[in-house]
């Protein structure tokens, strides 16, 4: 199933439906989805197999980071 997504409710009409189409707003309400209240929701044990992963990882993320305050 695909998901349909806009900025704004107003912009639904811009782009026809495919049936089966749903928006990704009803998505998640049919999911019991929410917005997370904090990023400690987010944190899970295991996540890394090693130390040396977290740190290929967090290296990564300090490089896009870097390239994109430089852009």
């Amino acid at each position: 199933m695909e998901a349909a997504m806009s900025a704004s409710s107003a912009d639904h009409g811009a782009y026809p439906r495919d049936e089966g189409q749903v928006p990704v707003e009803e998505l998640a309400r049919r999911q019991g989805v929410h917005p997370i209240k904090s990023v400690d929701e987010l944190a899970r044990d295991g996540i890394f197999e090693s130390v040396g992963e977290l740190e290929e990882f967090l290296a990564e993320v300090r490089a896009m980071r870097r390239a994109s305050l430089s852009s």
